[in-house]
Protein backbone atom coordinates (compact mmCIF):
# COMPACT_ATOMS: atom_id res chain seq x y z
CA UNK A 1 0.00 0.00 0.00
CA UNK A 2 1.21 3.49 -1.11
CA UNK A 3 0.24 6.31 1.33
CA UNK A 4 -0.57 6.14 4.92
CA UNK A 5 -0.72 8.73 7.67
CA UNK A 6 1.70 9.74 10.15
CA UNK A 7 4.43 10.50 8.01
CA UNK A 8 5.96 13.91 6.86
CA UNK A 9 8.12 13.81 3.76
CA UNK A 10 11.40 16.19 3.16
CA UNK A 11 12.36 17.67 -0.16
CA UNK A 12 15.44 15.28 0.16
CA UNK A 13 13.18 12.47 -0.83
CA UNK A 14 13.57 11.25 3.19
CA UNK A 15 10.24 10.55 5.12
CA UNK A 16 10.01 11.31 9.12
CA UNK A 17 7.63 8.53 10.27
CA UNK A 18 5.72 10.17 13.47
CA UNK A 19 3.60 7.07 14.76
CA UNK A 20 6.30 6.52 17.79
CA UNK A 21 9.20 8.64 19.46
CA UNK A 22 11.46 7.31 17.26
CA UNK A 23 10.83 9.33 14.43
CA UNK A 24 12.37 7.28 12.19
CA UNK A 25 13.95 8.99 9.23
CA UNK A 26 13.20 7.15 6.28
CA UNK A 27 15.57 6.82 3.29
CA UNK A 28 14.54 6.11 -0.17
CA UNK A 29 14.26 2.63 0.14
CA UNK A 30 14.59 2.46 3.64
CA UNK A 31 12.36 1.29 6.52
CA UNK A 32 11.67 2.63 9.89
CA UNK A 33 12.54 0.20 13.64
CA UNK A 34 9.52 -1.64 12.87
CA UNK A 35 9.97 -3.51 10.15
CA UNK A 36 6.56 -2.49 8.18
CA UNK A 37 6.96 1.13 7.25
CA UNK A 38 8.88 2.06 4.67
CA UNK A 39 9.89 5.12 1.86
CA UNK A 40 9.17 3.86 -1.63
CA UNK A 41 10.50 6.97 -4.29
CA UNK A 42 9.73 9.31 -2.16
CA UNK A 43 6.51 8.40 -0.90
CA UNK A 44 5.74 6.20 2.13
CA UNK A 45 4.59 2.56 1.80
CA UNK A 46 2.93 0.16 4.15
CA UNK A 47 3.75 -3.15 2.23
CA UNK A 48 2.35 -5.25 5.35
CA UNK A 49 -1.07 -2.89 5.28
CA UNK A 50 -3.68 -6.37 6.00
CA UNK A 51 -0.83 -8.58 6.59
CA UNK A 52 -1.95 -10.96 9.44
CA UNK A 53 0.26 -13.49 10.83
CA UNK A 54 -2.21 -15.54 12.48
CA UNK A 55 -5.94 -16.06 13.26
CA UNK A 56 -7.40 -17.85 16.45
CA UNK A 57 -9.98 -18.45 19.01
CA UNK A 58 -8.47 -17.52 22.73
CA UNK A 59 -9.64 -17.28 26.19
CA UNK A 60 -10.11 -13.52 26.96
CA UNK A 61 -7.80 -14.24 29.93
CA UNK A 62 -4.80 -15.00 27.80
CA UNK A 63 -4.75 -11.34 26.35
CA UNK A 64 -4.72 -11.34 29.38
CA UNK A 65 -8.03 -9.14 30.45
CA UNK A 66 -9.40 -10.66 33.73
CA UNK A 67 -11.95 -7.85 34.10
CA UNK A 68 -13.77 -7.44 30.75
CA UNK A 69 -15.71 -10.11 30.06
CA UNK A 70 -14.27 -12.61 32.23
CA UNK A 71 -14.93 -16.24 30.82
CA UNK A 72 -15.41 -15.66 27.30
CA UNK A 73 -13.83 -15.95 24.12
CA UNK A 74 -12.32 -13.43 21.83
CA UNK A 75 -11.45 -14.04 18.14
CA UNK A 76 -7.87 -13.11 17.96
CA UNK A 77 -5.69 -11.33 14.74
CA UNK A 78 -1.83 -10.99 14.59
CA UNK A 79 0.33 -9.17 12.63
CA UNK A 80 4.16 -8.92 12.08
CA UNK A 81 6.84 -6.16 13.22
CA UNK A 82 6.97 -3.97 16.36
CA UNK A 83 8.80 -0.69 17.18
CA UNK A 84 10.22 -2.07 20.13
CA UNK A 85 13.50 -4.33 19.99
CA UNK A 86 13.30 -6.46 23.84
CA UNK A 87 15.75 -8.63 23.80
CA UNK A 88 13.34 -11.46 25.76
CA UNK A 89 10.81 -11.08 22.96
CA UNK A 90 8.43 -14.24 22.85
CA UNK A 91 7.03 -13.71 19.37
CA UNK A 92 10.28 -12.64 18.08
CA UNK A 93 9.62 -14.72 14.71
CA UNK A 94 6.97 -12.49 14.00
CA UNK A 95 7.79 -9.17 15.19
CA UNK A 96 11.99 -8.58 14.40
CA UNK A 97 13.56 -8.98 11.07
CA UNK A 98 10.07 -8.94 9.44
CA UNK A 99 11.30 -8.30 5.63
CA UNK A 100 14.10 -11.29 6.06
CA UNK A 101 12.41 -13.93 8.17
CA UNK A 102 9.90 -15.27 5.83
CA UNK A 103 7.10 -14.74 7.90
CA UNK A 104 3.85 -16.54 6.60
CA UNK A 105 0.53 -15.05 6.65
CA UNK A 106 -1.83 -13.49 4.06
CA UNK A 107 -3.88 -10.52 3.18
CA UNK A 108 -7.07 -9.48 4.76
CA UNK A 109 -9.51 -6.45 4.49
CA UNK A 110 -11.04 -4.90 7.51
CA UNK A 111 -14.73 -6.63 6.53
CA UNK A 112 -13.05 -9.88 5.80
CA UNK A 113 -11.96 -9.67 9.85
CA UNK A 114 -15.05 -8.75 10.74
CA UNK A 115 -16.91 -11.42 8.58
CA UNK A 116 -14.17 -14.26 9.89
CA UNK A 117 -15.49 -12.70 13.72
CA UNK A 118 -18.87 -13.68 13.17
CA UNK A 119 -18.48 -16.94 11.55
CA UNK A 120 -16.54 -18.22 14.74
CA UNK A 121 -19.53 -16.61 16.69
CA UNK A 122 -17.41 -14.25 18.63
CA UNK A 123 -18.53 -10.26 18.68
CA UNK A 124 -15.05 -9.40 19.99
CA UNK A 125 -11.60 -9.18 18.31
CA UNK A 126 -8.43 -8.92 19.98
CA UNK A 127 -5.60 -6.95 17.62
CA UNK A 128 -2.72 -8.57 19.21
CA UNK A 129 0.28 -11.43 18.76
CA UNK A 130 2.69 -8.68 17.64
CA UNK A 131 2.76 -5.04 17.94
CA UNK A 132 -0.83 -3.95 16.20
CA UNK A 133 -0.18 -0.19 16.27
CA UNK A 134 2.66 0.02 14.00
CA UNK A 135 -0.03 -0.95 11.55
CA UNK A 136 -2.44 1.65 12.59
CA UNK A 137 -4.10 2.71 9.52
CA UNK A 138 -5.40 -0.86 9.07
CA UNK A 139 -6.01 -1.17 12.75
CA UNK A 140 -8.48 1.77 12.58
CA UNK A 141 -9.99 0.84 9.65
CA UNK A 142 -11.03 -2.68 11.00
CA UNK A 143 -11.61 -1.24 14.63
CA UNK A 144 -14.38 0.73 12.81
CA UNK A 145 -15.37 -1.94 10.76
CA UNK A 146 -15.87 -3.92 14.20
CA UNK A 147 -17.92 -0.99 15.66
CA UNK A 148 -20.36 -1.15 13.37
CA UNK A 149 -20.69 -4.74 12.94
CA UNK A 150 -21.04 -4.42 16.93
CA UNK A 151 -17.99 -5.98 17.69
CA UNK A 152 -16.30 -4.85 20.64
CA UNK A 153 -12.27 -3.57 19.68
CA UNK A 154 -9.39 -4.66 22.12
CA UNK A 155 -5.62 -4.01 22.02
CA UNK A 156 -3.05 -5.70 23.18
CA UNK A 157 0.00 -3.36 22.51
CA UNK A 158 3.53 -1.72 24.33
CA UNK A 159 1.59 1.43 24.27
CA UNK A 160 4.48 3.43 22.39
CA UNK A 161 2.66 5.63 20.09
CA UNK A 162 2.44 9.42 19.88
CA UNK A 163 -0.27 11.41 21.60
CA UNK A 164 -2.52 11.77 18.20
CA UNK A 165 -2.56 8.22 17.38
CA UNK A 166 -3.39 6.94 20.76
CA UNK A 167 -6.41 9.45 20.64
CA UNK A 168 -7.43 7.60 17.66
CA UNK A 169 -7.34 4.50 18.58
CA UNK A 170 -8.70 4.81 22.42
CA UNK A 171 -11.48 6.41 20.53
CA UNK A 172 -12.30 2.91 18.77
CA UNK A 173 -11.37 0.51 21.20
CA UNK A 174 -13.97 -1.24 24.02
CA UNK A 175 -10.66 -2.30 26.31
CA UNK A 176 -6.77 -2.47 26.51
CA UNK A 177 -3.56 -4.27 28.05
CA UNK A 178 -0.74 -1.75 28.11
CA UNK A 179 2.70 -3.78 28.51
CA UNK A 180 4.35 -1.56 31.47
CA UNK A 181 7.88 -3.53 30.59
CA UNK A 182 9.33 -1.49 33.38
CA UNK A 183 9.25 2.17 35.40
CA UNK A 184 12.61 3.31 33.97
CA UNK A 185 13.49 5.92 30.94
CA UNK A 186 17.44 4.41 30.49
CA UNK A 187 16.14 0.59 30.29
CA UNK A 188 12.87 1.76 27.82
CA UNK A 189 15.76 4.11 25.58
CA UNK A 190 18.84 1.68 25.67
CA UNK A 191 17.25 -1.89 26.52
CA UNK A 192 14.05 -2.05 24.34
CA UNK A 193 14.01 1.23 21.85
CA UNK A 194 11.18 2.81 23.17
CA UNK A 195 10.25 6.11 25.73
CA UNK A 196 8.46 5.52 29.09
CA UNK A 197 6.83 8.64 28.83
CA UNK A 198 5.40 7.84 25.81
CA UNK A 199 4.07 4.29 27.01
CA UNK A 200 3.13 6.11 30.56
CA UNK A 201 0.77 9.23 28.26
CA UNK A 202 -1.08 6.40 26.45
CA UNK A 203 -2.01 4.38 29.51
CA UNK A 204 -2.89 7.74 31.34
CA UNK A 205 -5.40 9.15 28.06
CA UNK A 206 -6.82 5.51 28.15
CA UNK A 207 -7.66 5.75 32.05
CA UNK A 208 -9.39 9.28 31.38
CA UNK A 209 -11.39 8.05 28.44
CA UNK A 210 -12.68 5.54 30.18
CA UNK A 211 -11.60 2.51 28.64
CA UNK A 212 -11.47 -0.63 30.11
CA UNK A 213 -7.47 -0.92 31.35
CA UNK A 214 -5.41 -3.38 32.63
CA UNK A 215 -1.67 -3.45 33.10
CA UNK A 216 1.20 -6.52 32.42
CA UNK A 217 4.35 -6.59 33.56
CA UNK A 218 7.06 -8.88 32.30
CA UNK A 219 9.08 -9.56 35.43
CA UNK A 220 13.05 -10.16 34.27
CA UNK A 221 15.68 -11.06 36.02
CA UNK A 222 18.28 -8.36 36.24
CA UNK A 223 16.23 -6.12 34.05
CA UNK A 224 13.47 -4.65 36.19
CA UNK A 225 12.95 -7.34 38.77
CA UNK A 226 14.43 -4.65 41.81
CA UNK A 227 11.99 -3.80 44.62
CA UNK A 228 12.51 0.17 43.51
CA UNK A 229 11.31 -0.36 40.44
CA UNK A 230 8.45 -2.54 41.23
CA UNK A 231 7.27 -0.28 43.72
CA UNK A 232 7.37 2.52 41.03
CA UNK A 233 5.13 0.55 38.69
CA UNK A 234 2.73 -0.29 41.75
CA UNK A 235 2.82 3.40 43.16
CA UNK A 236 2.40 4.70 39.25
CA UNK A 237 -1.03 2.11 39.21
CA UNK A 238 -2.32 2.96 42.69
CA UNK A 239 -2.30 6.75 41.40
CA UNK A 240 -4.21 6.05 38.09
CA UNK A 241 -6.80 4.25 41.12
CA UNK A 242 -7.15 7.21 43.19
CA UNK A 243 -8.94 8.84 39.84
CA UNK A 244 -11.92 6.48 40.11
CA UNK A 245 -10.29 3.78 37.76
CA UNK A 246 -9.52 0.07 38.75
CA UNK A 247 -7.20 -1.28 36.99
CA UNK A 248 -5.67 -4.63 37.21
CA UNK A 249 -1.92 -5.53 37.12
CA UNK A 250 -0.87 -8.45 35.38
CA UNK A 251 2.57 -9.83 37.09
CA UNK A 252 4.34 -12.44 34.70
CA UNK A 253 7.08 -14.60 35.09
CA UNK A 254 10.14 -14.42 32.28
CA UNK A 255 11.44 -17.25 30.31
CA UNK A 256 14.66 -17.30 28.65
CA UNK A 257 14.32 -16.31 25.30
CA UNK A 258 15.65 -14.65 21.59
CA UNK A 259 18.35 -12.92 23.02
CA UNK A 260 18.18 -12.98 26.59
CA UNK A 261 19.52 -15.85 28.61
CA UNK A 262 18.82 -14.77 32.37
CA UNK A 263 17.53 -17.26 34.35
CA UNK A 264 13.71 -17.50 34.69
CA UNK A 265 11.60 -15.86 37.07
CA UNK A 266 11.41 -17.82 40.14
CA UNK A 267 8.06 -18.64 40.81
CA UNK A 268 8.04 -18.01 44.72
CA UNK A 269 9.24 -14.33 43.74
CA UNK A 270 6.65 -13.54 41.54
CA UNK A 271 4.49 -14.61 44.08
CA UNK A 272 5.77 -12.43 46.90
CA UNK A 273 6.02 -9.37 44.78
CA UNK A 274 2.17 -9.77 43.94
CA UNK A 275 1.36 -10.28 47.76
CA UNK A 276 3.55 -7.05 48.18
CA UNK A 277 1.91 -5.25 45.48
CA UNK A 278 -1.62 -6.39 47.05
CA UNK A 279 -0.82 -3.94 49.89
CA UNK A 280 -1.65 -0.95 47.57
CA UNK A 281 -3.74 -2.81 44.59
CA UNK A 282 -6.77 -4.34 45.14
CA UNK A 283 -6.27 -6.45 41.67
CA UNK A 284 -2.49 -8.27 41.05
CA UNK A 285 -2.68 -11.42 39.37
CA UNK A 286 0.28 -13.76 38.26
CA UNK A 287 1.23 -15.48 34.70
CA UNK A 288 3.15 -17.34 33.19
CA UNK A 289 3.52 -19.93 35.92
CA UNK A 290 1.87 -23.66 36.21
CA UNK A 291 -1.18 -22.28 38.82
CA UNK A 292 -0.31 -26.12 40.52
CA UNK A 293 2.99 -24.23 41.53
CA UNK A 294 0.60 -21.56 43.37
CA UNK A 295 -0.34 -17.68 43.04
CA UNK A 296 -3.90 -16.23 43.20
CA UNK A 297 -5.61 -14.90 40.34
CA UNK A 298 -9.07 -14.84 41.76
CA UNK A 299 -11.45 -11.74 41.75
CA UNK A 300 -12.54 -11.09 45.04
CA UNK A 301 -16.21 -8.79 45.45
CA UNK A 302 -14.64 -5.64 46.96
CA UNK A 303 -17.43 -5.90 49.62
CA UNK A 304 -18.42 -9.14 50.80
CA UNK A 305 -14.96 -10.51 49.43
CA UNK A 306 -16.49 -13.90 48.17
CA UNK A 307 -14.82 -14.81 44.86
CA UNK A 308 -16.77 -13.46 41.86
CA UNK A 309 -14.50 -14.91 39.56
CA UNK A 310 -12.27 -17.98 40.02
CA UNK A 311 -9.49 -18.96 37.97
CA UNK A 312 -7.32 -22.18 37.40
CA UNK A 313 -5.00 -21.66 34.43
CA UNK A 314 -7.76 -21.01 32.07
CA UNK A 315 -10.39 -22.89 33.18
CA UNK A 316 -12.68 -19.76 34.69
CA UNK A 317 -15.51 -19.81 37.08
CA UNK A 318 -18.03 -17.07 36.67
CA UNK A 319 -20.71 -17.86 38.85
CA UNK A 320 -20.00 -15.06 41.26
CA UNK A 321 -20.87 -13.04 38.95
CA UNK A 322 -24.67 -11.35 37.94
CA UNK A 323 -25.45 -9.96 35.02
CA UNK A 324 -28.60 -7.16 34.20
CA UNK A 325 -28.58 -5.96 30.57
CA UNK A 326 -31.34 -3.50 31.43
CA UNK A 327 -29.26 -0.93 30.40
CA UNK A 328 -28.15 -2.31 26.85
CA UNK A 329 -24.72 -3.31 27.90
CA UNK A 330 -24.42 -5.60 30.50
CA UNK A 331 -23.52 -4.49 34.24
CA UNK A 332 -21.59 -7.08 36.52
CA UNK A 333 -22.52 -7.60 40.00
CA UNK A 334 -21.66 -10.04 42.57
CA UNK A 335 -23.99 -12.14 43.00
CA UNK A 336 -23.58 -12.53 47.03
CA UNK A 337 -24.41 -9.42 48.28
CA UNK A 338 -25.08 -7.50 44.91
CA UNK A 339 -22.66 -4.79 45.23
CA UNK A 340 -21.62 -3.91 41.42
CA UNK A 341 -18.53 -6.06 40.52
CA UNK A 342 -15.26 -4.37 38.87
CA UNK A 343 -16.33 -5.67 35.68
CA UNK A 344 -16.65 -4.65 32.61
Amino acid sequence: MIGGRFFSSREDGHIECLLCPGHCLLAVGGGGQCGVRFNRGGKPALPFCGFVTALGVDPIEKKPLYHFRPGTEIFSAGFAGCNLRCPFCHNWHISQNVQNAGVRGRLYSPAELTVAAAKAGLSAIAYTYSEPLVHIEFLLECMAEAQKAGAANVIVSNGCVNSEAAAEVLALANAVNIDLKCFSEKTYTNVLGGKLSTVINFINMAAEKGVHLELTTLVVPGLNDSKQELDKCRDFIAELNTQGNTVPWHLSAYHPNWKWNAPPTETSFLIDVAGQAREKLPYVYTGNINPREGGFNDTLCPGCRKILVSRRGYKVDTSGLSIKTETGSPLYFCSFCGQRAPVS
